[in-house]
């Protein structure tokens, strides 16, 4: 039976909580990719299994990619193919998980003599292509489009992807450019990636560049110039066939946040300062409205001191799937918050800015909404009577906007430990955290132990 809504339990104490949160999916669906066209057998540990992480099994599966998984072990083994791709035609559906529909059309590219029809749910035929599928026209590929131009569905003809210089506009997202790095690497001979305009989201490309030369038989992170990213071809051949996979930075931010909510302290297993990934920035943003951070031996600490916590105008266009984290809490804050560079985000799982807007005006927050940026007006007797009366959260079957919203119910605002908000299609956390809500209730007992 499907979940339709689930009323979240509040904390009636503060505790000392451990949170556990799963692999990267970022890393994850790079990693089964490189491993994909690494020289023989790779076992990814500490895997996430996710709606994003099985849609891309199952399409290297299609396209003759042995992959064996082990959910209990949250191991992933991925047979390599050495930059080929086995199947020459096949019917591949990406989802919505634009991890899948950039990096894999893009490793696609590399077969020659390839025919194949890419089609994805309606929210992933409106997400941005168009960067991506005008450098592989460039570089040998024909495309046959089902409906609009540069969108799912279509179909796709590969000859292997040529050398030389790609000229890529990857302003609408940073994986349209990982992407094309991925499999740079892999062409017969010196490529340059070479970016037109600026993109969003930078760390993931840094996370793209260290993978590689993780990955790369020399190890080499690609060179970058103002001209671009530089590749000599080199074959990927990852040492010991073992790659360890980084607990989720981004799935860290609901429960480092959760001491806004309940008070005390809570320590997410796992992560580190030296991440691959970007998100784990969000801690400072904590620390600047008044949270104490620390990194220990086991993780990162997040407690919340005596006093009340500010508010701010914070650049996000960094760190961007945290932004929804902050939104979601700042009618539990002092002042106005102001969250900027996130206009990309409009075109994700769903236009975030706007539903995340929606959302906070239905709690009685003041909301000044535009292109790139959203400021809330926190304000709180409002939020009190509202949680008195009962509220419910539309999700947009987007689960950041799921989880965001679930760490906001934890408050106790009644004062008597019972629900006072709902979550609409809980279910969709599956795309990259199908356990959040038993870690979340596991935490509230947890702290009541």
């Amino acid at each position: 039976m499907m979940l339709e809504t689930l009323p979240i339990r509040p904390f009636t104490q503060p505790g000392t909580c451990k949170a556990h949160v799963p692999g990267s999916k970022s890393i994850t669906n790079r990693a089964l990719l490189l491993a994909a066209l690494n020289e023989g057998p790779v076992t990814l540990c500490g895997a996430l299994f996710s709606e994003d992480a099985e849609v891309m099994i199952t399409a290297l599966r299609a396209l003759g990619i042995e992959t064996s998984a082990d959910a209990q072990n949250q191991t992933v083994t991925v047979q390599g193919q050495g930059g080929m791709i086995p199947v020459a035609t096949g019917d591949i559906f990406v989802g919505n998980a634009g991890t899948v529909a950039r990096f894999l059309v893009a490793a696609l590219a590399l077969r020659w003599g390839g025919s194949y029809r890419l089609d994805g749910t309606e929210a992933m035929r409106r997400r941005p292509m168009r960067g991506l599928l005008e450098t592989l026209e460039s570089c040998g590929c024909a495309f046959a489009w089902e409906a609009e131009p540069y969108h799912f569905p279509f179909k796709m003809k590969t000859q292997g992807l040529r050398k030389g210089v790609w000229e890529v506009n990857a302003e609408a997202s940073s994986q349209i450019l990982s992407a094309l790095l991925l499999v740079a690497s892999l062409t017969d001979g010196p490529v340059r990636v070479q970016q037109n305009g600026n993109t969003v989201s930078k760390p993931f490309i840094t996370m793209t560049k260290r993978m590689i030369a993780t990955f790369r038989r020399d190890g080499a992170i690609p060179d970058e110039a103002p001209d671009g990213y530089a590749f000599k071809p080199v074959s990927y051949r990852i040492p010991n066939g073992n790659y360890k996979v980084e607990p989720d930075a981004t799935a860290a931010s609901y429960f480092l946040s959760l001491p806004m909510v309940i008070g005390s302290s809570v320590e997410v297993s796992g992560i580190s300062p030296d991440s691959l990934q970007g998100d784990v920035a969000y801690h400072r943003i904590l620390d600047e409205i008044g949270f104490l951070t620390t990194f220990t031996h086991n993780g990162l600490l997040s407690e919340v001191p005596a006093g009340a916590l500010s508010g701010g105008i914070f650049d996000f266009n960094d760190i961007s799937d945290t932004f929804l984290t902050l939104a979601a809490l700042a009618p539990l804050l002092s002042e106005p918050v102001t969250i900027t560079g996130i206009a990309h985000t409009r075109k994700q799982e769903t236009d975030r800015v706007t539903a995340m807007a929606n959302e906070l005006r239905k709690l009685g927050q003041g909301i000044e909404e535009k292109t790139d940026s959203i400021t809330i007006n926190p304000n709180r007797e409002k939020l009190h009577e509202i949680a008195h009366q009962g509220i419910e959260i539309d999700t947009y079957e987007d689960h950041r906007v799921a989880m965001s919203f679930g760490i906001l119910g934890c408050a106790d605002l009644r004062g008597n430990g019972q629900p006072w908000l709902t979550i609409n299609n809980p279910l969709c956390c599956a795309k990259t955290f199908p356990g959040f809500f038993d870690e979340l209730e596991r935490l509230r007992l947890s702290s009541h132990a």
